[in-house]
Formats: C-alpha cells, sequence, structure tokens
C-alpha cells in the first residue's frame, strides 16, 4: 500500500481527497501546512506528496526545495488558476506535476498512479532485461535504471522519476530528435494530459541537473518547434 502524504490548508480538500485516495487502496496522511508535513517526513518519508502551493508557516515551494534535499520521490503541485507562474517555477524546483484547482479527482488520482508505477518501474527489474532497464552508457553519462542512478563524468546526479525517464528516452537513441509529444507518452499515461509549457519545465530542470556534475553541460539540444535531442560528446 502506497503512502500519499496530502498537504493543504483547505480542510474541506483534506477531507474529500483523503476519501478518495483511501477509497482507492492508498495509505494517506494529511497536513495543513509545510512545516508539520516536514516535520513528519523528517521521522518517515512518504511514497509521494501532492502539496498545495501556497500556505501558512511553510508554502509548498519551500517544502518542496527542502524535500529535494534528501529525497527524488515523486511530487504533484496543487496550483490554483492564476498561479501560471508558480507551476513553472515549481517544475524547475523538482516537482513531477501539478494539477490545477478546481480539480477531478479521478484525474488526480490517474496521475498519482502514472507517477508511482514509473517510480516502480526505476526501481525494481519486474520488467525483465530490456531496452529500458540495462544500464546505458553514452559518452560521459550513465544510466543504471534499476538502481535510479545517474552519473555524468563520475558525478552522481539525482534527478526525479520523470526527469529520468525523459533523459532516459532521449539518450537511448542519439542524434534522433524527439517531439514534445513523443516526450509526454515517455512521462504520461494517455489518460493525462499536460501542455508543451510542462514538458520544456522538466528540461530546463534536468539541464540545471545535469550541470551541478559540469557547468558546461551541452547534451541536450532544443530544436525550436520540433523538440529536443540527445547528442553524445
Amino acid at each position: 500500500m502506497s503512502k500519499i502524504a496530502l498537504v493543504d490548508d483547505d480542510r474541506n480538500i483534506l477531507t474529500s481527497v483523503s476519501m478518495t485516495l483511501e477509497a482507492e487502496g492508498f495509505e494517506v496522511e494529511t497536513y495543513n501546512d509545510g512545516q508539520a508535513a516536514l516535520d513528519a517526513f523528517n521521522k518517515r518519508m512518504p511514497d509521494m506528496a501532492v502539496l498545495d502551493i501556497k500556505m501558512p508557516r511553510m508554502d509548498g515551494m519551500d517544502l518542496l526545495q527542502r524535500l529535494r534535499q534528501k529525497s527524488a520521490m515523486p511530487v504533484i503541485f496543487l496550483t490554483s488558476k492564476d498561479d501560471e507562474i508558480d507551476e513553472v517555477l515549481g517544475l524547475r524546483m523538482g516537482a513531477d506535476d501539478y494539477v490545477k484547482k478546481p480539480f477531478s479527482q479521478r484525474l488526480l488520482v490517474e496521475r498519482i498512479r502514472a507517477l508511482l508505477r514509473r517510480q516502480e518501474a526505476v526501481a525494481t527489474d519486474e520488467v525483465g532485461d530490456t531496452e529500458e532497464t540495462k544500464v546505458m552508457e553514452r559518452g560521459d553519462l550513465r544510466m543504471d535504471p534499476l538502481r535510479h542512478a545517474v552519473s555524468w563524468k563520475g558525478k552522481d546526479v539525482s534527478l526525479t522519476v520523470t526527469e529520468f525517464l525523459l533523459l532516459q528516452a532521449l539518450a537511448q537513441r542519439p542524434g534522433f530528435v524527439k517531439s514534445r509529444d513523443q516526450l509526454m507518452d515517455v512521462a504520461y499515461d494517455d489518460q493525462v494530459y499536460v501542455d508543451d509549457r510542462t514538458i520544456d519545465s522538466h528540461i530546463k530542470r534536468l539541464r540545471k541537473k545535469m550541470r551541478t556534475a559540469d557547468d558546461e553541460f551541452s547534451a541536450i539540444e532544443t530544436l525550436y518547434g520540433i523538440g529536443y535531442r540527445y547528442n553524445e560528446e
């Protein structure tokens, strides 16, 4: 049973969403501010967190920043209709997805399941020995899907599940272009709609993380209006 942390200062959302998730078989813990959630996470980390952005004491952005210092667990942001800047910033900081309020609880459940499946896929070898599970080396890049491990020039780089899958999809075929639609198919289920901006934000965050290992990292090339390409260096 996967443990989901739901963090929001709206008690109606905490009550209704937690009831829906529990009915779907999840273990749910609720918190009405970021500091209370962080205190609990320091004792036991959940399998996934669903965070509101605007909360008292510690908001979702601050909580995400603290989480990313110690964990790559999937994180979904709950955002208001007018929070476009916060959405992009959240994705750049390492969130895996966002859902706009008011939202369909069924859609939220599908996104949670999609991210948990992907996390499990890169953490286990249940799918057997395939191109997606073999250790992959492309020049200075090394990716081990079964351990969710990435290194560049021998330096470890911590990626979220979504970032890992996008990098893997690009690096599997150096020199070949992947459109944004193709990358959406890699990172999300068919039932989950995301726009181009979401993929672009993930790629920007991915580049930033790779540059922590090498500030001259340039293996991911943008082809404007087309998509992205991995160039083996």
